[in-house]
């Protein structure tokens, strides 16, 4: 037998198409239904008054108001990054246990807000609370 007679005949190189698409329409849908069709809208609350609850006021505190260009006023008195070593060892010696309050405005730079947390933790005031202005 001769080879010249007989030749195979290979098949077309196919790729199977449709367990794409499908994988691809499931894609779809998928991305669709987990979608949050949302509206920023605002909402009218009136908060019932309850008379029985105390007041959100901290008895012993330390205020650190520090602005963007790095000014410090410690509990409404001008200072400095300087002097707030000093003045926050006084208060430490006096107790551990005050709540250090540290208010900044948000376009401060964070180093001057960390050097005035790290001041406090070094002095042994660790409640430290963090407010915007």
């Amino acid at each position: 037998m001769s080879t010249g007679l007989y030749q195979r005949h290979r098949k077309r190189p196919e790729l199977n198409l449709v367990p794409l698409i499908d994988v691809l329409v499931m894609l779809i849908f998928f991305a669709f239904v987990t979608m949050q069709f949302k509206s920023a809208t605002t909402m009218n609350l009136t908060l019932p008054k309850v008379e029985t609850a105390g007041k959100s006021e901290l008895k012993e505190s330390l205020t650190i108001s520090i602005s963007k260009e790095g000014g410090v006023d410690v509990n409404g008195r001008p200072a400095s990054m300087a002097n707030l070593d000093d003045l926050v060892r006084q208060i430490g010696r006096i107790s551990k246990d005050i709540t250090v309050v540290i208010r900044s405005d948000e376009n401060t730079p964070l180093r001057f807000v960390t050097e005035a947390m790290d001041t406090c933790r070094k002095q042994g005031l660790n409640k430290i609370r963090l407010q915007a202005r």
